[in-house]
């Protein structure tokens, strides 16, 4: 009789059964939300604090170049010393100070003025002081070239390239940035959810093994079945808890942010900039409505559905890999500490997915080294869902592409389930000895 769905039972009752599985399971999602909620407070506590700086302005060039913004307001001070200026802003608890000097032209000006703070200044505050001071200099330099102030308020007027397909649909700069996080954040989900669960299964594996029960166990099963089961088992009570998770803190998220009355749009705040629009650039609110409404509009035509989808199939797929890795190695150590050697070569496939993955996504999902990782086994459950948001088909990831990757993952599965389970034959009743990578080649030689 096949014994494999009373151990999958026994491993997802055992888990879900266990004191600190069921604390985290609804613990994890009040901290998470607990944690974005105190994010988004700050982000806003923050945007609230305006910076205030003080103006000196003895030059006859600058008038209302330093302009207040959400984030700075500036005040002027009128007929007094540098020194009384300096004293004034640090009894009033200013920023800083900028000082224009008075001098014959306006290139000594901006050479010769100063900004003065207590601490080291912000570089997003310089920045835009010096895009001020540079702003009035080109202005003066054209002028003198006999430019009008209209002249040079067209000449300086942003110009935007009008962005559309082949097939006459109007695109938008940026979208492929937010498609590839997009991506980017079901990828990463995958090599958290591995890293974590397949590291259950094999400290599942190592207690068995140094209680001695295992002895027992396996006199009435099969170690492949006692294996498969231990991964199949974990991993559903891993799904459990994951869409505990799901449901929990959306829920909890959506209540805090009532409860606390936090804009959701303050954890994206801080910049200054909203899309298509630069710092100080004048304001087409039409303009913007629609550049908005295209980018949600972009946003809902991803394939979300199939992301979903694939999302399910590349996690089980992948988790059956590592798992089948993690409880080879459980069954060949005695304590966690011997893991460490194995540990990291599993591990650096899923790192390098993520991080040269999400660059060659990120400027090419069909270039050589994006499909060459969504094809490789150890790194296509990952790669592959970051190219997902470009779509299946014309224009994104080809139909062959996706059913070989999948092919490939299964043939893996499959080959990799043989060298774990021969390992874990071998492995599970071997106490005492420090095991190698020599020593596990030869358990693999061991015949059945």
């Amino acid at each position: 009789m096949n014994k494999l769905p009373l151990i999958i039972k026994r491993e997802y009752i055992a888990k879900v059964r266990n004191k600190s599985f069921v604390v985290m399971t609804f613990l994890s999602p009040f901290l998470m939300v607990g944690m974005i909620l105190l994010i988004a407070y700050l982000t806003q506590l923050n945007d609230n604090d305006k910076k205030v700086i003080g103006v000196l302005n003895d030059s006859s060039y600058f008038s209302n170049e330093f302009v207040t913004s959400e984030a700075t307001s500036y005040i002027n001070f009128k007929d007094i010393s540098l020194a009384a200026a300096k004293d004034s802003t640090l009894s009033l608890g200013f920023y800083g100070l900028i000082y224009l000097p008075d001098e014959p032209n306006l290139e000594q000006v901006a050479q010769r003025a100063f900004f003065y703070s207590k601490d080291a200044p912000s570089a997003t505050i310089l920045d835009k002081l010096e895009n001020s001071i540079t702003g009035r200099l080109r202005q003066e330099r054209l002028r003198e070239m006999g430019l009008s102030p209209k002249e040079y308020a067209e000449m300086d007027r942003r110009y935007n390239i009008n962005i559309e397909t082949f097939d006459g649909n109007q695109n938008i700069k940026g979208i492929n940035e937010i498609k590839a996080i997009i991506g980017g954040a079901f990828g990463y989900l995958i090599m958290m959810f591995i890293i974590i669960y397949g590291g259950f299964v094999m400290r599942s594996v190592i207690e068995e093994k140094t209680s001695r029960i295992i002895e027992v166990i396996i006199s009435s099963v099969k170690p492949f079945h006692l294996m498969m089961g231990k991964i199949i088992g974990t991993s559903l009570a891993g799904i459990t808890q994951f869409a505990i998770w799901i449901v929990s803190g959306a829920m909890l998220l959506f209540i805090g942010l009532a409860i606390f009355d936090i804009d959701p749009a303050s954890l994206t705040k801080g910049s200054g900039m909203t899309p298509g629009v630069a710092n100080g650039a004048n304001v087409d609110v039409d303009a913007l409505t629609q550049n908005i409404q295209l980018y949600a509009q972009e946003i809902f035509d991803l394939p979300i559905f199939a992301m979903l989808f694939f999302f399910i199939v590349y996690f089980v797929l992948g988790y059956l890999i590592y798992s089948s890795i993690y409880a080879a190695i459980g069954a060949a150590v005695d304590n966690e500490t011997d893991t460490q050697q194995f540990i990291f070569p599993v591990i650096l496939p899923l790192m390098l997915a993520i991080y040269v993955g999400f660059f060659s996504v990120f400027s090419n999902p069909n270039g050589p080294i994006a499909v060459a990782f969504s094809l490789f086994p150890l790194t296509s459950p990952i790669v592959m869902l970051m190219r997902l948001p470009w779509g299946i088909g014309e224009g994104g990831v080809p139909v062959w592409q996706l059913i070989t990757s999948i092919l490939i993952l299964i043939g893996t599965f499959i080959g990799i389930v043989w060298v774990a389970a021969k390992i874990y034959r071998v492995g599970i009743l071997m106490y005492g000895k420090k095991p190698s990578y020599k020593e596990l080649y030869k358990w693999l030689k061991y015949s059945s």
